[in-house]
């Protein structure tokens, strides 16, 4: 399997605006031949140059090479990513038709009135790959050094800060609803399109506060562009060992984080799942891989599939609590 192979694939991915497939539909495999016999598809529910991108395209050119065989990505953003898992939803689980999600898939359920799929029993799990702690970030000019002096400013001047998320129901706006809720603080909600352009707009002094994950703005961090606050964990992020969690900033119960994984449509057969599990399991430990991650602030997270299907009902209880206490109604 070359690199300039997967380059290829990739490339045609990145043409995948319109509805047409990425590459012509071929018939099956005979089933003599062993799993993967053709290219694999995984549908990127979002724009190109987001975290889960990334690091999709971090890990996949590796698992092409395990596997032997072409791994093509495509972008199929809409709907606050509900469109590219319905895609993958209703894909034949043959095992190449394969889906990367994040937490979200977990919090739509809650905001969106009609998805066209459910959210659990219409996929099979894989596993998950990785997670990021979220973070709360400031522009440098802002007055507040430390959570507790920002959570005295909201509450002397309720209503007149703003936040920015990646969209009404991205985790970005989801842990700043938790924040309100745990701080007892009257914020406001600015939606942008991604969180790219909500973190530019702080940075220019636009708005003054964000929840970004760790892999997003780990570069404008280090270069003193936002001041990290806090992070949203029960620990300190290796990555930013002198940042307190919020529970050390006097906000208890501020724990979210974004995670990645892949997933299938339902009744994907066994040996399917368990290879997958595998060969992404050995890929993901894999040193270069590794030292991408933490130089990003991303840590690893691997499991069973059965683990991560608890965990994604897990996830989807919570967030639908966090939904409800923020009175947030569904679209």
């Amino acid at each position: 399997m070359s690199m300039q192979r997967l380059a290829i694939a990739l490339g045609l991915a990145m043409l995948a605006a319109t509805p047409a497939p990425v590459y012509p539909q071929q018939k099956s495999a005979p089933a003599s031949q062993p799993y993967p016999a053709r290219p694999i598809r995984l549908i990127i529910p979002y724009s190109p140059g987001g975290a889960s991108d990334n690091i999709a395209r971090l890990v996949m050119p590796r698992l092409c090479e395990v596997l032997g065989q072409t791994i093509v990505i495509d972008n199929r953003p809409g709907g606050t990513g509900s469109l590219g898992r319905d895609l993958a939803a209703k894909a034949s689980p043959d095992g190449y038709t394969i889906l990367s999600t994040d937490a979200p898939h977990a919090i739509n359920v809650h905001l969106l009135r009609k998805l066209p799929y459910d959210s659990l029993n219409d996929f099979t799990t894989i596993t998950t790959t990785a997670t990021s702690p979220m973070i709360m970030i400031v522009y440098p000019g802002f007055p507040a050094k430390s959570v507790k002096e920002l959570v005295a400013i909201a509450k002397a001047q309720p209503g007149t800060l703003n936040f920015g998320s990646g969209g009404t129901g991205a985790i970005t706006h989801m842990t700043g609803e938790l924040f309100k809720i745990a701080a007892n603080v009257d914020i406001v909600h600015v939606p942008y399109k991604s969180i790219a352009p909500a973190v530019t707009d702080l940075i220019g002094g636009q708005i003054p506060i964000a929840f970004p994950g760790t892999a997003t703005v780990g570069g404008h961090i280090r270069a003193g562009r936002v001041r990290l606050l806090a992070v949203a964990a029960k620990q300190r992020s290796p990555a930013f060992p002198d940042a307190p969690t919020f529970e050390e900033g006097g906000v208890p119960g501020m724990v979210a984080a974004n995670w990645y994984g892949i997933m299938g449509p339902a009744r994907l057969p066994r040996p399917i799942v368990d290879r997958l599990n595998a060969e992404l399991h050995k890929v993901v430990r894999m040193r270069e891989v590794q030292e991408r991650f933490a130089a990003s602030g991303i840590e690893t997270l691997l499991n069973t599939p059965e683990e991560f299907r608890t965990m994604l009902e897990s996830e989807t209880l919570r967030w639908g609590k966090v939904v409800k206490a923020a009175g947030i109604k569904p679209e």
